[in-house]
């Protein structure tokens, strides 16, 4: 079943430059789909597209149907309701994605107070499991601390927690690893693995880096400049890349042979 059918999107600016151009994709349920593409290739701003989230000063035309709730010119009441339920983010840069000023545990409970209910003792101890679930080491240490207390790795297994708790239908990352060094980065991206699959979520993976991408979806869709220029499963668009743009990609992916091998193994 489609969760996510993405057709004819285009986002443009104030003055009608168009930054995203005809884009269309659709993501199953339990699918993994990777966004791949240079800085500026409009990655990011599909994703905001998707979730409803567009700065000030931009629109979008097009399609965007999230688990049958059509996102463009939603009002804001059904774009709280699918955030979170049908779909949560992880951004590139959780120190600013968090609140400076609101302990983590309270980051942490406030989706699952909303997804379950719960209150008091029982939130507390819910809370404490997303946490341990990230593989945080002493949950309790890192519930009373502020973002800035943590160091970014624990920051962004904090901002996965927070995304997870409400067992969104998808999980969109938009380069969640970038900012960490390379052993972080290799942590954090077998973690989403794990718990992707446990739980049998749909990802919309973005990276500019194809070697990661590859590590964590099944299917990759190529963009530059705004537009799609390929698409097809990780093997395909890796082992025999149709566009030069995606042949240097393949070529400067400095880990790609460990990522296909990761994809092959038993």
């Amino acid at each position: 079943m489609t969760l996510l059918d993405v057709h004819g999107l285009t986002v443009r600016t104030a003055d009608g430059r168009s930054l995203v151009s005809d884009l269309s994709f659709t993501v199953a349920g339990g699918e993994r789909l990777g966004l791949i593409g240079e800085s500026g290739s409009g990655k990011s701003l599909t994703t905001l597209a998707v979730l409803g989230l567009l700065p000030e000063g931009m629109s979008a035309t097009g399609s965007v149907v999230l688990a049958g709730t059509q996102i463009l010119g939603a009002r804001e009441k059904e774009l709280t309701a699918v955030r979170g339920r049908d779909a949560a983010v992880v951004f590139q840069e959780p120190l600013t994605a968090l609140d400076p000023l609101m302990r983590v545990g309270r980051q942490v409970a406030g989706p699952l107070a909303r997804r379950t209910g719960l209150k008091g003792g029982k939130l507390r101890a819910a809370t404490l499991d997303a946490l341990a679930q990230v593989r945080l080491p002493d949950p309790e240490r890192i519930a009373r601390a502020f973002p800035h207390e943590i160091s970014g790795g624990q920051r962004q297994r904090v901002a996965l927690a927070a995304a997870l708790a409400c067992e969104p239908a998808l999980l969109i990352a938009d380069e969640p690893t970038t900012a960490l060094d390379v052993s972080v980065q290799a942590e954090m991206l077998g973690l989403i693995d794990t718990l992707v699959r446990e739980r049998e979520m749909a990802v919309l993976f973005v990276s500019h880096d194809l070697a990661v991408v590859a590590k964590v979806t099944d299917r990759i869709l190529v963009m530059k400049d705004g537009r799609a220029v390929e698409e097809g499963t990780v093997r395909d668009v890796v082992g025999a890349p149709r566009q030069e743009y995606t042949r240097n990609l393949v070529a400067s992916a400095r880990t790609l042979e460990s990522a296909l091998d990761l994809r092959s193994a038993p």
